[in-house]
């Protein structure tokens, strides 16, 4: 097995199964948030230079 599998174990024993999804899903979630701001600020780079020239 996994050992990510052992660790989920122990912490919905330890914190309970709603916070250990709403953790999971958080972190999910600032991935894409993450990759969400590098296009904006490659989307508004692109924006000022296509209007400086």
């Amino acid at each position: 097995m996994d050992p990510n599998v052992f660790s989920y174990i122990e912490a919905i024993s330890n914190t309970g199964f709603p916070i250990v999804i709403s953790l999971y899903l958080l972190n999910r979630m600032e991935k894409k948030v993450d990759a969400l701001v590098s296009a904006i600020e490659k989307l508004s780079n692109t924006h000022s230079l296509i209007h400086k020239g």
